[in-house]
């Protein structure tokens, strides 16, 4: 915004960015800092991030393709890694192509709807990811704990509950946030320190009070990150004492072999969500939250398909059984 006079006659001239009318929001549009304090490596960042939404897309992509048309995938515990496999392609897709493109340009701006958008995706799928791994936990819980009532209590009317109940959930609770989010004003700066539209930076843009936003992060963040942990630390812990009172250790083997895929997504998971949100907006660091960003939005989703398919003989058979069908 600029001040200046000219024929006695005081001009004030306001970018378009913060043109407002009266009783809307004075901020039309935002811009997206990400990397720009590091030109010198835009070329290395775009093309590591293209490689990793690239491997994030086909690999999350086969696995929804080798449930689909695997009849023998088709149990709990696959239905819910298709669920997982879905959210991460929504993770991903809804940062990836704007950060790319900031990364090819000087300076990348989102508009204000756009924004509000891609923080409701975002958060709509990261938190669903997050109660989902919960279930995946108590899955494994009833498989180990209980393999002899595990197919009437994880029956597929359950399953189709439990994860339509995570969706459902996590988009009325984001619908909660992002609308608490469009009540409030920003009246400049513009500039989010980050490489995507995420709640602490935007709350520190405001001009409003944030007073009912902070509250609502702290339960949302008492939930999804502490609770939910807790849950699958709990369900963890009973599965791995299973897991020592078996006689064999080939049954020993088995048993641990059907869980360790998910215990190390769960692990890397939840290290970056608690390095990044697990703490006031006071403290908010934007260096911080952009590693934890990197980690979560674009690491974790090309990951987890590698996780799953390379320690998991049935996943690895269900994808040649794909590839040699796609060839005939």
């Amino acid at each position: 915004m600029k001040l200046w006079v000219e024929s006695h006659l005081i001009v004030l001239e306001i970018p378009l960015s913060l043109r407002t009318m009266s009783n809307q929001t004075l901020v039309t549009e935002f811009i997206l800092q990400g990397f720009s304090e590091h030109p010198e490596y835009h070329v290395l960042l775009f093309s590591c991030f293209l490689s990793l939404y690239s491997v994030a897309l086909t690999g999350n992509i086969l696995i929804i393709l080798a449930i689909t048309f695997n009849p023998g995938l088709h149990t709990s515990m696959y239905f819910f890694l298709f669920n997982l496999a879905t959210m991460d392609i929504i993770c991903t897709s809804s940062i990836m192509p704007k950060a790319l493109e900031g990364l090819m340009s000087e300076e990348s701006s989102i508009s204000y709807g756009g924004c509000m958008a891609q923080l409701y995706f975002l958060t709509w799928s990261a938190s669903s990811e997050l109660l989902l791994l919960t279930v995946m936990a108590y899955d494994r819980y009833a498989a180990i704990c209980h393999p002899l009532h595990y197919s009437t209590t994880m029956s597929k009317a359950f399953c189709s509950k439990l994860a339509t109940g995570v969706w459902v959930l996590c988009a009325f609770n984001m619908a909660i946030h992002t609308g608490l989010m469009l009540r409030l004003n920003f009246c400049g700066p513009n500039v989010i320190t980050h490489f995507f539209c995420e709640v602490p930076p935007l709350l520190l843009l405001s001009c409003s009070s944030t007073y009912v936003n902070s509250i609502m992060i702290v339960l949302a963040d008492a939930f999804y990150g502490i609770l939910n942990f807790l849950m699958t630390i709990v369900s963890y812990g009973f599965i791995i004492s299973s897991i020592l009172k078996m006689r064999t250790a080939e049954g020993k083997k088995r048993a641990f072999s059907t869980c360790s895929s998910h215990l190390i997504v769960v692990c890397m998971y939840y290290t970056a969500v608690f390095y990044a949100y697990i703490s006031p907006v006071s403290s908010y660091s934007a260096e911080k939250s952009k590693l934890a960003g990197v980690l979560y939005t674009m690491l974790s989703p090309t990951l987890n398909p590698l996780i799953y398919t390379l320690r998991n003989k049935e996943v690895k058979a269900a994808l040649r059984k794909l590839f040699s069908f796609s060839r005939n």
